[in-house]
């Protein structure tokens, strides 16, 4: 019984839902102690803060990390020693790139009005320096299959934000910029903790090669417009809210959606099983177990996700509580997470249908569609809010890109290999109801 159990532990899959789950924990308990502790508006600058950064980062994580597991995972101890250096040559110049970009910006700092905007705009440089190692370090422990090392760099990140938060708390100093600087020293300590145990092997730098760092180049300028497009319809609604309602509402509609982050633990998950199975098979050119294999994996998440989002629709008020505090109680927090619940019943076909039309080739789909997603929540968003007047507007209409997408990557697909739509819930249910079957049958053996 042990050796099953520690078997289980040590499974690469059960890490990664592991994982994903510890730091979508971590990162609520972030939330919930700033949205706790801050104003509603000094909490929406923050927000507005780490949304723009995540979006500049996007065109270096987005450039590499597809391109560096691609490359690197399953390679000779030469090639990745080639492959990592080669990667650390492509991080460097990025992440110069826009640190020179953004110092003549700091100058002019003080013109911008927008309070989270010109906190973004002093210290992104830093930021984008500090996590440079850390980040390298995720790509190399992803393409080794190291997931358990993974979360040690994840945890002792968060962690560490998390401790400084709480001190500052205690002393009560905690204010926008005090969190500002905690989130700087946490990612320069995990970067430089990540350097030392050899896990982002910049000690590979001088193996690096021009025809590697091409490779990574010619792939990277590819996947970096599909993950920066994908990024901006993310954050395209906290740039609308802020500047239309400003930086209180946005901490109410974030509020309403970090708790979506739940929903993201199986997606991420499953993602990760179900693509080298999808891969297999398509590369078996085996079409039929292709769209098979999606239909099981986005139906089965699909048929987990509906008795959770009746439990979110039902307790979303206490959630929010939770969470944010009495002050948020009687905001649009909770609505907002119960109109986002009701549409994450739409998220495993759109996110498998997107990883199918990846494996098999058709990465310029998915691009062209997350453009169109993009341009349909702008406009529906800024319609949304001239008809409602609050955060409503952006809430409600999010479900319209996410139809649209649907809609691309089925007719897509279809032309690939001919599916029934509905077949997705169907073969779901079923694979659901032999899942849990075999699972009571081991349970009794």
């Amino acid at each position: 019984m042990w050796a099953k159990a520690t078997g289980i532990i040590k499974n690469k899959h059960f890490l990664s839902l592991a994982g994903n789950g510890v730091m979508i924990v971590l990162g609520m308990v972030t939330t919930a102690i700033i949205f706790r502790a801050m104003p509603i508006s000094e909490a929406g600058k923050w927000v507005f803060f780490q949304a723009t950064y995540l979006l500049i980062d996007t065109f270096r994580s987005g450039f590499i990390t597809t391109a560096f597991i691609k490359f690197y995972a399953g390679s000779d101890e030469a090639r990745t020693a080639e492959v990592a250096g080669s990667t650390w040559v492509v991080g460097l110049i990025i992440t110069g790139i826009l640190v020179l970009l953004n110092l003549p910006a700091i100058f002019f700092s003080h013109y911008v009005t927008d309070e989270g905007l010109r906190l973004f705009i002093k210290w992104f440089g830093l930021a984008y320096l500090f996590t440079l190692p850390m980040f390298l370090a995720t790509c190399v422990l992803q393409g080794e299959q190291r997931f358990d090392q993974l979360l040690y760099v994840r945890f002792v990140n968060r962690g560490l934000f998390i401790v400084f938060i709480i001190i500052l708390l205690i002393i009560k100093k905690l204010t926008l910029d005090s969190l500002l600087y905690s989130y700087l020293i946490s990612n320069l300590i995990t970067s430089l903790y990540a350097m030392v145990m050899g896990w982002s092997r910049v000690n590979t730098l001088a193996r690096s090669t021009k025809k590697t760092v091409m490779e990574l180049y010619n792939f990277g300028k590819y996947s970096v417009g599909t993950t920066l497009s994908a990024n901006m319809f993310r954050t395209s609604d906290t740039y609308i809210i802020n500047f239309m309602l400003g930086p209180a509402p946005l901490a109410v509609y974030n509020l309403g959606q970090s708790l979506m982050q739940l929903v993201e633990v199986p997606l991420v998950s499953f993602a990760a099983t179900g693509m080298p199975e999808l891969s297999a098979h398509y590369n078996q050119n085996k079409r039929e177990e292709v769209i098979y294999t999606m239909k099981k994996y986005a139906g089965m998440l699909t048929v987990i996700l509906i008795p959770a989002c009746i439990i979110a629709v039902l307790l979303a008020d206490i959630a929010i509580s939770l969470i944010g505090g009495g002050k948020y109680a009687h905001t649009e927090a909770a609505n907002v997470f119960r109109l986002f619940m009701t549409f994450a019943l739409l998220y495993p076909v759109d996110r498998f249908s997107a990883l199918t039309l990846d494996v098999i080739n058709k990465p310029k789909i998915n691009f062209y569609k997350v453009l169109v997603m993009l341009a349909a929540n702008i406009l529906f968003d800024y319609l949304g809010i001239l008809v409602l007047g609050n955060i409503y507007g952006v809430a409600v209409t999010t479900v319209v890109p996410v139809l649209i997408a649907v809609i691309i990557s089925y007719i897509a697909l279809n032309r690939y290999q001919k599916y029934n739509f509905w077949s997705v819930y169907t073969v779901g249910y079923k694979e659901a109801i032999s899942f849990v079957k075999q699972g009571l049958g081991r349970g009794k053996a």
